[in-house]
């Protein structure tokens, strides 16, 4: 789900498609969708629709802050309020940068 989520796409309504500056954004997303999480919208800058196609939910995530993509982070990082009403914080990235921020 949450690769459904922690992206800068944004879709083009006229065709039905997905935009992205990052085919692996783009490569994610499809992957999410495959898997039976769709991005569905994204309303102004913080409102992200994403469509549970596993057990037909909605589900609204408000995009709380951004944490771009960069070459020196080597990741990018989202905080949500999810539907729960709770904050999560999203991070992906590149393999060596992740697992040596995680803990047991």
């Amino acid at each position: 789900m949450f690769l459904a989520c922690c992206h800068t796409i944004i879709i083009d309504e006229k065709k039905g498609t997905y935009n992205s500056s990052s085919p692996d954004e783009l490569a994610l997303v499809n992957a999410a969708k495959q898997f039976g999480y769709e991005f569905a919208k994204r309303d102004g800058e913080n409102k992200i629709t994403i469509l549970n196609r596993n057990n037909n939910t909605v589900m609204v995530y408000e995009l709380l802050s951004v944490q771009e993509f960069t070459s020196t982070r080597k990741r990018m990082s989202c905080i949500f309020r999810d539907p729960n009403n709770n904050l999560v914080l999203m991070c992906k990235g590149a393999d060596s940068v992740i697992e040596e921020r995680l803990t047991n």
